[in-house]
């Protein structure tokens, strides 16, 4: 059987050595407590892909001309620490090949493994957690490799930011810098929120995306949804500004949990991967001086609850 490319790329993008980012599948569910189904996410990211149009108007690019290598999925699902340290290891071996390493799950709690190696390969890193839950549990079930945990680790080796927070357990609050928590219900008042998060970001940025920070009403495939999430193009604009204000070394997106009778979230996390490489690669995005201004931005009016007395 033919090797399967990204997207259904051409071959000569889709090679190791020809590449510039690395996509690792992870179809583990093994810790997830309401709705499986997130093993199976992997697989309907891709199938989504290979019905994406590859051209980005916004970043006017072809991005996969870079170059998207696709890596065995890591499929170790022994416990959640096998698991954990397969993502790590494979993870860190195409950051030392100097890739731009993405991933895509799974539950969230693969993010521990991936974190990890970040934090080893890059100085002065951020950890952005776009996310519905703090996953902040030291422990969960028995294990500190459970979804509940995902970030837990991360808050103690790294600059942890978190956006979009709407559930939590108050045990979490003792692990949980406030000053460093953007809360969905504070966002949702505060036309300035993208601006202050930028400014806890150190210049490496690692970002880990649950798709469960996307309301629900745009994505409802995943396994914890929750009302009172982020909008399409809110969330466009605000990883435009992390990427083009910032030095974001990875990604993972994780937590789709693909319902056979709803397409449109497989297909929203698709284009939202596909964006983040747009991003990251294109070279027709503004520099930093000229994004300090808002009316430069395409989604300044699109923004959610913006004021009626906004004059731009």
């Amino acid at each position: 059987m033919k090797k399967r490319n990204y997207a259904g790329i051409p071959d000569q993008y889709a090679k190791l050595e020809n590449a510039k980012v690395v996509l690792i599948p992870v179809p583990y569910d093994g810790t997830s407590t309401w709705q499986k189904g997130a093993d199976k996410g992997p697989d309907a990211f891709l199938d989504a892909s290979e019905n994406m149009e590859l051209y980005d108007i916004e970043t006017d690019s072809e991005v996969y001309k870079e170059g998207i290598y696709l890596a065995d999925a890591v499929t170790e699902n022994a416990s959640p620490e096998a698991m954990v340290e397969a993502v790590h290891t494979a993870t860190k071996k195409y950051i030392n090949k100097n890739k731009f390493v993405t991933l895509f799950g799974g539950e969230h709690s693969i993010s521990i493994g991936t974190i990890r190696a970040f934090n080893e390969c890059f100085n002065n890193l951020t950890v952005l957690h776009i996310d519905a839950h703090a996953d902040l549990r030291k422990e969960y079930e028995g294990s500190s490799c459970n979804h509940a945990c995902a970030v837990y680790e991360a808050s103690q080796t790294t600059n942890l930011v978190q956006v979009g927070i709407r559930s939590m357990d108050i045990s979490e609050k003792s692990s949980m810098n406030t000053d460093k928590v953007f809360f969905a219900h504070d966002m949702a008042v505060n036309e300035y929120w993208m601006d202050e998060v930028i400014d806890q970001l150190t210049g490496n940025v690692f970002i880990t995306f649950d798709l469960d920070a996307i309301d629900p009403s745009l994505l409802p495939s995943t396994g914890t949804p929750e009302p009172g999430g982020l909008f399409y193009y809110e969330t466009l604009e605000f990883l435009r500004r992390v990427f083009t204000q910032r030095n974001v070394v990875g990604f993972d997106i994780v937590e789709l949990c693909p319902n056979e009778n709803e397409k449109s979230s497989d297909f929203l996390a698709a284009k939202l991967y596909y964006k983040m490489l747009s991003y990251k690669f294109s070279s027709t995005m503004e520099d930093e001086e000229d994004y300090d201004d808002d009316e430069n931005s395409p989604f300044n009016k699109l923004a959610k609850f913006k004021s009626d007395d906004d004059d731009y």
